[in-house]
């Protein structure tokens, strides 16, 4: 009886205790509202300096703290990427409540980063050059200064970050992925010149862990357009430029979550230009969004989106340093002048309208689930000049035009000085013609098709579009589950399918009417059909012809991961498992391959997981350290798993998984004056290949033929060091500085195989049925061709507390390499057509000829600044920026010409004071400027 008596006590005991120490317990909370409108502001960051205590606002704009929570005198700081941060001081007490509502935030009228984001987003990620997949994952400025220099400085030198493109980042709007199945990279245009409604991302680097994906090796980010999280209020923006566009307008409105329990923002925008930097770069765009969100109830909501962004721009052309030095970096082959105007024969069309759907369900405090359905479709087009039509002539195709190209190797001086060595009056005479005009003759060629038209024959010249016409469904659900206070796990899983169809359509028949779809460059004339069901077919405007077939694609993918969170350490572990289908179907019975390439080809599958995970440890409130891993095998893209898709069914020897494997580790430093990120970082990517088309002179002994270049198994490794330092010296100065050094290379010598059509031209070539295997290509070592691997930034800012401000960055750059040719680095480069090696070979001029190209070191100087007025509730905003300030001229990329495919061919080339078939270059741009002026309201 006394036992029970004692333990009743001790329970009862035990029960005060827990409720006196609950009403003992120390908190601290708070709220923050915007000084202007008095709204709540969510994701505001709230700080205990000194400490490592991080919480973040609400959707109602509260905060708290409940544990761990210092007593004393602290300092709460509270920021927000667009306000000004601000310093309060309190005073917490063992077992007291300290809550301090309605803190306020005023917005930062000097704020740059959106202003930045506008003039990234609507110039360099609309190109798509390779040089331009260098922003993957860096839409927006981040914290992280880093970051912010390599988006924002290094981005037209076309540095890459960590030597990676863009398929190495997955991007995501509203949880749905948007990079493409062809080439695994993001269709920027797809959703430009709608700056304003993208600014809510979610930025995951590297492998650090994201709640909506599993990601990839550089990163990935999340553009959240729900209506109700859109910023309230509206903005109209005009915008100068002359690097893309000249013109720019746009105006935007987000109602905010109205009493309803509606929410609605609406974009609409328009850039246009005759040309930008380069001659003939014209651009005309149009932009409409639309977000309509219903809070059904407390626990679910429903948003729809739509984005409908059609644009059209002409592109610009690498060239040799032939004709760089005869005109300028501005210089365009693409364009000739027709009737007073400047045409364009290159010009790229997107019209790739985006509808979401999207469900959010919070179903309990701990647990929400958001499903997505995103349905895309349209046309992605690339216009080019073909000079092959022909007339039939007793069953024989006869005909056929000159290279309309100014800068066809047989117009320029190189070439007379090379095969007319003892009359250098042709030379000369080619040099003033091409100084004198130098552009594409449309009045030629509208003139010979007249005049063929005439003579009932049919167009010998004509310009046509390559379409690509995808149709994209995509679902998936992701579950957010918090376990307790320092577990969070993510599970997701993806569907997408994709019909993508492929072909050539007559766009303008240059003055004639009608066009012989067939292909003159074969031995008879059934291989010489582009589609033998319709043999000798003739074609008019509007027609599909040279080609067509569709790839269907279908993609399952799950993730799940596993977030742990504590006071001093934080650790990830995630996996993932996709499997990805391909198959091609053939709409036209080509000559060349009349057994495969009709109907459904071979059904392609591949299975690939990851596996990724990382650590962070942290000392202190100023010193943090972080350490990820990871390994993810993925299919290859579709881009490189047929050899000549628009021809054949045929499927690259030996294709599998993509293996690539990555690790980094980092140090943060963070103070009131300095911040700094130290990053070591290494990647290796095992197993890829790559396909290229081109005409080759010296395949085999002394043929020249069209080949598809297959490079199989290649290894590429990426490894080096970032550093990015920021220091507010003063209340109104701040300096910053950045290092990226970085060492990517081919890691192996891959193999090499060609193919091309079975003909006579092959056999005579060593093709077997079109087939050759030229063994490995001796690539290893050589230094990948994808921007400066090395690239330094130092600069300052100053903000006035007048809200002026006013910013210089010098950025340097060096180890800019050339692309290589990869078949003269095979056994081919030394052996005659017999198989015997050339008896008069040089190794060591071999070694010379061979040498890979290493473009000048260079410097560029940016300025920025601006001003910001405050006019009653509006904020008006004037930001300039002027980009390589002392108008240095460099190179930014470039390639070597594949023409030259053996030692005697080269050497002979090389050996002209002029190549013929000298490398093509990308220059960057001289000094260009960007003005903008926004009213926000």
């Amino acid at each position: 009886m006394i036992f029970k008596m004692k333990n009743m006590l001790f329970f009862v005991f035990c029960c005060f205790s827990s409720i006196s120490f609950y009403g003992q317990q120390t908190l601290l909370k708070g709220s923050v509202i915007d000084a202007d409108t008095f709204e709540s502001i969510e994701r505001v960051k709230v700080t205990i300096e000194g400490t490592e205590i991080i919480v973040f606002t609400n959707v109602l704009g509260e905060f708290e703290f409940n544990a761990d929570v210092p007593l004393g005198e602290q300092v709460l700081l509270i920021s927000k990427l667009g306000y000004l941060s601000k310093r309060f001081p309190v005073t917490v007490n063992q077992g007291n409540t300290v809550n301090i509502t309605d803190m306020t935030l005023e917005k930062d009228a000097s704020n740059t980063d959106d202003l930045f984001l506008i003039t990234l987003s609507d110039d360099e990620l609309n190109a798509d050059t390779s040089g331009a997949d260098n922003i993957s994952g860096l839409l927006a400025s981040s914290l992280d200064v880093f970051q912010r220099t390599v988006a924002f400085e290094f981005s037209a030198s076309f540095f890459r970050a960590r030597g990676l493109d863009s398929n190495n980042g997955a991007i995501l709007i509203n949880g749905i992925e948007m990079n493409k199945a062809f080439n695994g990279r993001p269709q920027w245009s797809n959703w430009g010149g709608i700056n304003d409604v993208l600014r809510n991302q979610e930025l995951a680097s590297g492998w650090s862990p994201s709640s909506y994906s599993f990601g990839r090796v550089l990163g990935t980010t999340n553009i959240n357009v729900r209506a109700s999280q859109s910023r309230p209020g509206g903005r109209v923006t005009y915008s100068s430029s002359n690097r893309s566009y000249s013109n720019r307008i746009m105006a935007t409105y987000g109602s905010g979550l109205l009493k309803n329990n509606w929410a609605y923002t609406v974009s609409i925008g328009r850039r246009w230009g005759d040309e930008g930097y380069q001659h003939a770069t014209l651009y005309s765009s149009n932009s409409l969004y639309v977000a309509l969100e219903k809070k059904l109830s407390d626990d679910h909501s429903l948003n729809f989106t739509g984005i409908y962004t059609p644009n059209r721009r002409g592109k610009s052309s690498p060239n040799t340093q032939e004709v760089y030095d005869l005109k300028d970096i501005k210089y365009n082959s693409y364009w000739g002048w027709q009737e007073g105007n400047k045409r364009n024969s290159r010009i790229k069309t997107v019209i790739e309208p985006l509808f979401m759907l999207n469900h959010y369900w919070s179903i309990s405090k701990k647990t929400d689930l958001n499903t997505n359905v995103g349905y895309q479709f349209g046309k992605l087009s690339n216009s080019r000049l073909d000079y092959n039509g022909t007339d039939l002539i007793d069953n024989i195709p006869q005909g056929g035009g000159s290279n309309p190209s100014p800068t066809y190797y047989q117009k320029l001086p190189s070439y007379f000085e090379r095969n007319f060595p003892d009359n250098p009056g042709l030379a000369y005479l080619a040099l003033k013609e091409f100084q004198r005009d130098g552009q594409i003759n449309w009045n030629a060629m509208y003139q010979a098709n007249i005049d063929n038209s005439k003579n009932g024959g049919n167009a010998i010249y004509a310009l046509y579009d390559d379409r690509v016409d995808d149709t994209q469904l995509t679902i998936n659900s992701i579950l957010n589950y918090a376990i307790n206070d320092n577990v969070l796990l993510n599970v997701g899983i993806n569907y997408s399918s994709l019909k993508s169809e492929n072909f050539a359509q007559v766009e303008d028949l240059l003055g004639a009417s009608t066009y012989l779809d067939i292909d003159p460059f074969t031995n008879s004339i059934d291989d010489a059909q582009n589609d033998l069901l319709n043999p000798n077919r003739v074609v008019r405007v509007g027609d599909k012809f040279k080609y067509h077939y569709y790839i269907m694609s279908t993609s399952l993918k799950a993730f799940a991961q596993g977030q742990f969170s504590y006071n001093t350490i934080d650790f990830f572990l995630a996996g993932s498992v996709t499997n990805t289908n391909y198959q091609r179907e053939g709409i036209f019975k080509n000559g060349g391959f009349p057994d495969n390439s009709l109907g459904i080809g071979e059904k392609l599958s591949f299975t690939g997981f990851g596996l990724k995970g990382g650590i962070t440890y942290k000392l202190s409130g100023k010193h943090v350290f972080n350490g990820n891993a990871g390994f993810i095998s993925r299919a290859p893209f579709i881009q490189n798993i047929y050899s000549n898709s628009r021809e054949n069914h045929n499927v690259v020897p030996n294709i599998s998984e993509e293996n690539i494997l990555s690790f980094d580790a980092t140090y943060l430093l963070r103070s009131s004056i300095v911040k700094a990120k130290l990053t070591g970082y290494f990647t290796q990517i095992a197993d890829a290949n790559q396909i290229a088309f081109y005409f080759a002179d010296g395949v085999g002994g002394d043929n020249s033929i069209f080949v598809q270049e297959i490079l199989q198994g290649i290894d590429k490794k990426f490894f080096g060091v970032e550093l990015g330092v920021e220091a507010q010296v003063t209340s109104t100065i701040k300096l910053k500085g950045v290092v990226a050094m970085g060492q990517f290379t081919y890691d192996n010598n891959p193999n090499l195989f060609l193919t091309t059509e079975p003909n006579e031209a092959s056999k005579e070539a060593g093709f077997v049925d079109g087939f050759k295997d030229f063994g490995t290509s001796n690539l290893k070592n050589y230094r990948l061709g994808n921007g400066p691997q090395n690239a330094y930034s130092f600069g300052f800012e100053y903000h006035d507390p007048d809200f002026w401000w006013f910013g210089a960055t010098a950025n340097f750059f060096s180890r800019t390499y050339l692309s290589i040719n990869p078949l003269t680095r095979t056994s081919n480069f030394n052996l005659d057509f017999d198989g015997n090696p050339f008896p008069d070979y040089d190794e060591e001029l071999a070694k010379e000829l061979l040498r890979q190209e290493q473009f000048d070191n260079y410097i560029a100087i940016n300025l920025i600044g601006g001003k910001s007025w405050k006019l009653g509730k509006y904020y008006l905003g004037l930001f300039a920026s002027v980009n390589n300030l002392l108008d240095e001229v460099y190179k930014t990329g470039g390639f070597e010409q594949r023409r030259n495919a053996n030692y005697r061919e080269l050497r002979d080339d090389q050996a002209l004071e002029t190549p013929v078939f000298g490398s093509k270059y990308w220059y960057g741009r001289g000094t260009t400027y960007f003005l903008n002026l926004n009213l926000s309201f």
